[in-house]
């Protein structure tokens, strides 16, 4: 199963070192500053510790690609400050301690600061964190357009997954197995308390993230970027939603999981690759066994009726010709 992830946006005060001098982190002497050049100029920064100057490149890189997000304008986030934790010391002291170990990297949109942890035991691999820093470039882009209005946590994580290319199809069938065993919540209960537990977590990121695939695919680029606007000015998004789309988010909610039933149902379910090759499996087990007690059957039929191997009337003595002749007779002379 590929890997989901799982990144968390935390508020400003959970950052321990926003306004310390950099003196004050831990190993603050072995810290290095990279700055992003081009169209991100004074936009950009990665501080980070030895060892990591590969992905501070990498980082700025990736965002040099792709330094406009979706439905927003193209100067935001107008700063962010990537901090590339080398261990778990420097991992809680900046994030307060208060990340789940699931946890593949933190923004803090009050500081516009995110935080992707480097060290072993943290889950992810390269390409992994290439797309929890555009999963956190998203939240930093849309709190600070958005200018500090509650958003709500299915809608924040959606549209970071979106732009990180979180969203996974192949995992939309655990989206179908949620809905159909009433394991999934509704929206608004995700956007109050966020699981922290892996598996529930893992749910929720998908539920957010399909909510917004959904909503951008009936709506297109052009609604969404409308919805934000609206919301900004009226910094209600309730309303925003209602005057933009026709009908309140309860109604959304609605044809949304019908949208996930009906599109990401049980032949989608055993279709993907896990799934389809474990079903073919036992099928191919079940085939076998059958085709084994068939042929043993019609074996045994065979073997009921061909003739014996020894004939019988191989095994008893010869049988004297017909009118008593016997081999040892002589012939009498004529008479």
């Amino acid at each position: 199963m590929a890997w989901l992830l799982l990144a968390i946006v935390l508020p400003g005060h959970a950052f321990a070192a926003v306004q310390a001098p950099t003196t004050d982190l831990p190993r603050a002497e072995e810290i290095r500053v990279q700055r992003a050049e081009g169209a991100l100029v004074d936009r950009v920064q990665v501080i980070y510790w030895p060892g990591g100057d590969e992905r501070a490149t990498r980082i700025i890189r990736l965002l040099g690609l792709r330094p406009e997000l979706p439905w927003l304008p193209p100067t935001v986030p107008s700063r962010a400050v990537f901090y590339l934790a080398p261990d778990l010391e420097v991992w809680n002291f900046l994030t307060g301690g208060q990340v789940p170990d699931w946890g593949a990297g933190v923004a803090i949109p009050d500081r516009q600061i995110a935080v992707i942890p480097l060290f072993e035991a943290a889950p992810g691999g390269p390409r992994d964190r290439d797309r929890t820093a555009l999963h956190e470039w998203a939240h930093l882009g849309l709190h600070e357009y958005l200018r500090g209005l509650r958003i709500p946590r299915w809608f924040d994580e959606g549209y970071a997954q979106r732009v990180s290319g979180g969203w996974n199809v192949e995992e939309s069938w655990r989206l179908r197995v949620g809905l159909s065993g009433g394991g999934a919540p509704p929206l608004d209960s995700i956007s109050l308390d966020w699981p922290r537990g892996r598996s529930d977590a893992e749910l929720a990121y998908l539920l957010a993230g399909s909510a917004i695939e959904y909503l951008a695919t009936v709506s297109g680029d052009r609604g969404l970027e409308v919805f934000l606007l609206q919301w900004r000015e009226l910094r209600d998004f309730e309303e925003a939603f209602r005057r933009t789309f026709g009908y309140t988010t309860g109604t959304f909610e609605t044809r949304w999981i019908e949208h996930v039933r009906r599109r990401y149902g049980w032949v989608l379910l055993l279709t993907q690759t896990a799934i389809f090759w474990a079903f073919a499996g036992l099928a191919l087990v079940a085939l076998v066994r059958l085709r084994s007690q068939r042929d043993l059957e019609r074996l045994a039929r065979l073997r009921a009726t061909q003739p014996p191997s020894r004939p019988a009337y191989w095994e008893g003595p010869p049988t004297p010709p017909i009118g008593g002749f016997r081999s040892d007779a002589r012939r009498r002379p004529p008479g």
